[in-house]
Order: C-alpha cells, then sequence, then structure tokens
C-alpha cells in the first residue's frame, strides 16, 4: 500500500521507462528524462526488475516517452503562442517543469497528497527545489475532491487557456468518470487543449500484442488497479464533443510512430494498444 514515505508505484514504473529509454535504446532519443530517475532513487538493480524487460517492455517504454514527448511539445508549442498555464493529471514523476523552467509555463502538477508531499521532500533533497511558478496541487480523487476547484485555489487563472495533460488515468477511470474529466476540461477557458491518452479494446491491437494485453490486464487486476476502461478512437472522439469540445481528433500510435520513430534502425516504435486524444475548448 502506498504510504506518505513512497510513491505510487505506477508513477515509479513509468518514470524508470522513460529513464530506461536512455540507457537500452540508442540515440536519437525520443525523450531525454532522468530525472525521474534521480526522483525515484529505485537503487543499482533497477534494470533487472521484471518490468524493464527489454524484449518483452520495448513497445511499452516506447508508448511512455513518445505519449510524454507528445505533450511536451503541444506545451512548449502553446506557451511560445502566448499561453500560460500548463496542467498535469496524475503528474506522479513527471519532470517538465525541472527539465524545461525555460518555457514561461506556470506549471500544476495534479495528483493524490501522498504522492505530492514525497515528491516535495524529493524535489528538495535533490536541489531543485519548488520554485513559486510550480504548483504541485493534492487532489484526493477517491474522496471525490474536484480538480478544477483545488486548480483555482493553487492559483490557476480560470479565465485563461491552459494545456491539460492526462496520461496513463482514463484506464483507470469509470466511463462516467471519463466523461467528467472530459466535461471539466471542456469547460475551461477558449483555446484550452486536453491531452489524453486512451487504451483501446484487445480486438482492435496488433494481433501480436494481443496475448500481451490479456497478461497486463491480469497484472493489473491482480495489483489492485484493474483496467476498467477501454475505448475506440471513434468513441472517445465523440465523447469529447459531447463533453462540450469544439474541435477533437485521435492521434495514433502509427502517427506517433512516423512523427517521433522514422528512421530508426532498431525498430522501435510504440504499443498499439494506447493512443491520444487531442481536444480544443
Amino acid at each position: 500500500m502506498q504510504n506518505s514515505s513512497s510513491p505510487n508505484p505506477t508513477a515509479v514504473r513509468v518514470a524508470l521507462w522513460r529513464a530506461l529509454h536512455l540507457y537500452a535504446d540508442p540515440p536519437p532519443h525520443v525523450l531525454v528524462d532522468d530525472v525521474g530517475l534521480r526522483l525515484a532513487d529505485p537503487g543499482d538493480g533497477w534494470r533487472s526488475q521484471p518490468d524493464m524487460n527489454l524484449v518483452a517492455r520495448a513497445r511499452v517504454r516506447a508508448s511512455m516517452v513518445a505519449r510524454s514527448r507528445f505533450v511536451e511539445d503541444l506545451a512548449v508549442e502553446r506557451a511560445a503562442s502566448g499561453l500560460g498555464q500548463y496542467v498535469i493529471l496524475g503528474a506522479g514523476l513527471d519532470s517538465f517543469a525541472q527539465r524545461r523552467p525555460d518555457t514561461g509555463l506556470h506549471v500544476f502538477e495534479i495528483d493524490q497528497p501522498t504522492t505530492q508531499d514525497w515528491k516535495r521532500r524529493r524535489l528538495m533533497d535533490l536541489g531543485f527545489g519548488v520554485p513559486d511558478w510550480l504548483r504541485l496541487v493534492p487532489v484526493d480523487f477517491e474522496a471525490g475532491t474536484s480538480w478544477r476547484q483545488a486548480l483555482e485555489r493553487a492559483g490557476f487563472d480560470a479565465d485563461q487557456p491552459a494545456v491539460v495533460a492526462a496520461t496513463g488515468v482514463s484506464m483507470y477511470l469509470t466511463r462516467e468518470a471519463v466523461m467528467g474529466l472530459l466535461r471539466d476540461a471542456a469547460a475551461l477557458a477558449p483555446g484550452s487543449t486536453l491531452a489524453m491518452t486512451f487504451q483501446l479494446p484487445t480486438a482492435l491491437l496488433e494481433p501480436e500484442e494481443r496475448a500481451g494485453r490479456e497478461l497486463t490486464l491480469k497484472g493489473a487486476q491482480a495489483m489492485g488497479t484493474p483496467f476498467i476502461s477501454l475505448f475506440s478512437p471513434q468513441e472517445i472522439v465523440a465523447m469529447a464533443l459531447d463533453a462540450g469540445f469544439r474541435e477533437s481528433r485521435h492521434v495514433s500510435a502509427p502517427e506517433m510512430t512516423a512523427r517521433y520513430f522514422a528512421g530508426r534502425t532498431d525498430g522501435l516504435r510504440p504499443s498499439s494498444a494506447e493512443e491520444m486524444l487531442v481536444a480544443v475548448a
């Protein structure tokens, strides 16, 4: 069980996958991020953990770095156009604020109170600190706390647009909760953009990945974090429009491959299990 002295295990695993990309895969690297590894401080044997299997988890690892790179590119692009706020739902060990302090963005990281308490201590221990433009916003999702209200209490300007990232979140929520997240994001100031990952139904995966998906589902169930919601691209795009977004599009795994993995000689590419929704309020 997670406690105040340790981060969420899933958040640690994602951070280690991002770092493993630097150690296991040849350049060019899609994302250069070892800050999460420093935060997690997993010990010398971390690369030998079963979840770090270089072959079995290669496409999952590629998905982790691709989705992070995509949302960060989006945030930086919008910042260059004058947008000033970046919200990260389920931030975990995200390290954008430490790696890109030059963007001029006000960054709001939302996660469970225990994770935020732990991360604040680790940022102080490592010398990064928590600058005024970075807000660690604790939200107890299980208690039904509103992330929109928590944001505004933390200094978020509701009259100004924002980029909102929600990666690795939707599969753990009910369909109703996903719709609620979409409605909340769609109600942000006009011009706000949501980038959200979603997991596809097993039947829509590439055939060679379906057996692995079934193992993933069983493993998640055993850990007490079952996958609750899977969506087809058409379904999630329609849900975003129904929630109030004026634009909604799907970014496929092949599109991610073309964008970030073209020309690689090692065949590394994202999994077909996870894709991206981009919606504009």
